[in-house]
């Protein structure tokens, strides 16, 4: 996840983790103070929200349980990202306090180890990306009843053209690639990047030079477990 994007702020997540536990929204009639846990554990100011009823109050808590970072990651990867990027270990440990990026991958495990023994539906994936929540190959029949069955793509020979040279030389600028095709590469690099078959990253300096990689995404579309599997000269001189 982008630094400069939130895909919703803590604030935000404190908001909706109190109307969660049965707080109405903030009146200004007569507010009172209510402490939020997820709002504490990451050193925000306590939420200013209309009193309610001891009972409701009391019900909310044990409805709620404590706010741990295991939670607040999970409430981070069920909100998602604007962009639909998934959430990179820095970025989470970025919105944690006190939770170091090392720290992330054993909080995934962690979920994803709770989901099994749930029998849930979904796990986090985890790309050369960062984490998203996905749905088990076996209920992605029922994804398909809801949005209808994903629509097959043909890729033009310019973009198998740079995903090839890509895959096999990778990392390369954009420089690179061109001189290698013969032709600029512009546009299909921003397509690949944008459909999550490349990804770049920005080598440290004041040019900031980009350079192009594959993806896990890219492997998946092709059927490969690494790069290590791609055809070597002799099996494409076969083909």
């Amino acid at each position: 996840m982008d630094a400069e994007q939130d895909a919703i702020s803590l604030d935000e997540l404190a908001q909706a983790f109190a109307q969660v536990m049965g707080a109405p929204s903030p009146t200004a009639d007569a507010p009172t103070v209510v402490d939020s846990p997820l709002a504490v554990a990451n050193g925000h100011p306590p939420i200013a929200m209309e009193e309610t009823s001891t009972e409701t109050a009391e019900t909310a808590e044990d409805d709620s349980g404590p706010v741990t970072p295991l939670g607040i990651l999970e409430a981070m990867l069920f909100v998602g990202d604007r962009d639909n990027r998934p959430l990179s270990a820095s970025r989470a440990a970025e919105l944690m306090r006190g939770v170091e990026p090392g720290e992330i991958r054993g909080l995934v495990d962690q979920l994803n180890q709770r989901y099994a023994l749930g029998g849930c539906p979904y796990y986090i994936a985890d790309d050369s990306d960062g984490f998203r929540i996905t749905l088990r190959k076996p209920f992605h029949p029922l994804r398909e009843r809801f949005f209808g069955r994903v629509r097959e793509a043909r890729l033009s020979q310019a973009t198998i053209d740079v995903l090839a040279i890509v895959a096999y030389q990778q990392p390369l600028t954009a420089e690179q690639i061109n001189a290698v095709r013969g032709k600029p590469s512009a546009h299909v690099l921003s397509q690949m990047v944008h459909r999550g078959l490349l990804r770049i990253e920005r080598l440290p300096g004041k040019r900031r030079t980009v350079q192009y990689f594959t993806t896990d995404r890219f492997l998946q579309l092709f059927g490969l477990q690494t790069l290590a599997d791609l055809p070597q000269s002799e099996e494409l001189e076969r083909q």
